[in-house]
Formats: structure tokens, C-alpha cells, sequence
């Protein structure tokens, strides 16, 4: 998980009770959120004043699902994916983007759960049923259950930032046997959903992700890497550019 502020900056030995909240006030971190928070609610809201047809969800969803299977190593295209035919990667991310929205209210109450079912979802059909949903062993439950804890607990943190976190986490621990890089990005999709962002899922973050691939492979290296606090500040400011990126794939700008 990012490392706790300073000891300087802590009561004692007690960790914080936002930890969160001490990434949102690292330098940069919350103007870069607020600027891409706002032109996200804008263009949301000029755009979808009007009535959001549900295909445009659908579509975002298959957009995004595509993205996600390029960025771990599928060869299909779009099209493919759209009429069926993408590869097995493809059909993993598929498979998650399906069931995603209907997991918010799941994301909420037991995180746990959500994750698991992610990974069971991307990984039928190609993992043993007994590795489906599970941590591949003891460090990874634990990270598991230390990431769950911070969705469930109260943080003064911006929701972007609580769906970076949750997506680098899961991108860079890969908790479960397989496909860790579409559950991180699905769990993403999912925070934003579940805490009012993109309440109809009509941003693309996998896209965003895809466009942007050198950078953001690069910074989830830093957010993995030994360079601490400064990987996650790295991280964290590109996510604020990757989300104003997902604003501009959206379907809803034609």
C-alpha cells in the first residue's frame, strides 16, 4: 500500500486514520484532481443533460474492455471484440466489463467479495476453479484485506484518487493467480461508479491508460519500485491526466 506520511507528520507510532487523505495533500496532487474533477463534471453534465441512451454505457464498457485486453497483450482489435471474435484475453476482459456495473453495490458493502469476483470473471475457463476469486497466497490476502479496509473506511480523499490507489494496488501486488491488470482496471471503472464520479460509467479510464501506455506503465514501475513516496506522487499525477483522457474518449463525444 503507499506508505504512510513521515514520522514527523504522525501521533506516536500510530499510523494515520485517512491514510488516504495524506496522499491527496502531496504537492500537485489535489489541484491536478480538482482541474480534471471539474472538466469531467462538465463535460458529463453538457453532455449528458440529456437523456443517456444505455448503449452509450454498453459502448463505453466495450471500449473499455478492448483497451484493457491491448494493455495486457491482447492482439485483437476492436471490431473483433465488438462482434465476438477477439482472443482469450479479450473475451477475459469482456467477461468483467459484462457483469461490472452490477458489482457496485458489492464494491460497497464487501469489497472483498467484489474483488474476488472480478478476478473469478476474467479468469473462467483459464484458471483451476480452485485458484477463481483466490489470493495466490498469504502476503497477497493480506494486501487484499488492507486495500478493502481503506474502500470501507470514511476518507476525506477525492474519489480519483481512491480509484488510482485501488487500481496501481492491484496492478502492482497481483493478488491473484492471473489477469491482475484487467481486475485493477475493472476495480477502477468500479470505484468511480461507486463513489458518484461516473455514476453511468460513460468515462473510458482503459482507453485513457491505452493512449497513454509509456507513461503509465512507467509510473506503475515507480508506484511498485523502491522510490516510495515519490512513486506514488508520480502515479498519482498521471492519473489525474489519465482520467481528463477518459473524458475525452468517452462515447458521448461522438
Amino acid at each position: 500500500m503507499p506508505p504512510d506520511p513521515p514520522a514527523g507528520s504522525r501521533a506516536g507510532s500510530r499510523a494515520p486514520a485517512d491514510p488516504l487523505a495524506s496522499l491527496a495533500a502531496l504537492e500537485g496532487v489535489p489541484s491536478a484532481f480538482a482541474g480534471t474533477r471539474d472538466g469531467v463534471d462538465a463535460m458529463l453534465r453538457d453532455r449528458g443533460l440529456r437523456r443517456t441512451p444505455p448503449e452509450l454505457t454498453g459502448e463505453s464498457l466495450l471500449r473499455g474492455a478492448w483497451a484493457s485486453a491491448v494493455l495486457e497483450g491482447s492482439a485483437s482489435e476492436l471490431e473483433a471484440v465488438r462482434s465476438g471474435a477477439g482472443d482469450d484475453v479479450a473475451r477475459a476482459a469482456l467477461r468483467v466489463s459484462v457483469e461490472l456495473l452490477g458489482l457496485v453495490p458489492t464494491l460497497q458493502r464487501a469489497p472483498l467479495q467484489a474483488l474476488a469476483r472480478l478476478h473469478s470473471l476474467a479468469g473462467s475457463g483459464e484458471v483451476d476453479e480452485s485458484r477463481l476469486g483466490r489470493p495466490r497466497d498469504a502476503e497477497a490476502a493480506d494486501r487484499l484485506r488492507v486495500l478493502a479496509g481503506r474502500l470501507v473506511a470514511p476518507t476525506s480523499a477525492p474519489a480519483m484518487l481512491v480509484a488510482a490507489v485501488v487500481h496501481a494496488e492491484l496492478a502492482t501486488a497481483a493478488p491473484f493467480a492471473s489477469h491482475n491488470g484487467i481486475v485493477a482496471r475493472a476495480a477502477e471503472r468500479l470505484v468511480l461508479v461507486s463513489r458518484g464520479v461516473d455514476e453511468l460509467s460513460l468515462l473510458v479510464p482503459e482507453e485513457a491508460h491505452r493512449r497513454l501506455r509509456a507513461e503509465y506503465e512507467s509510473n506503475l514501475r515507480a508506484y511498485a519500485g523502491a522510490g516510495g513516496s515519490s512513486g506514488v506522487h508520480a502515479w498519482l499525477l498521471y492519473a489525474a491526466e489519465a482520467y481528463a483522457v477518459a473524458a475525452e474518449a468517452s462515447p458521448l463525444q461522438g
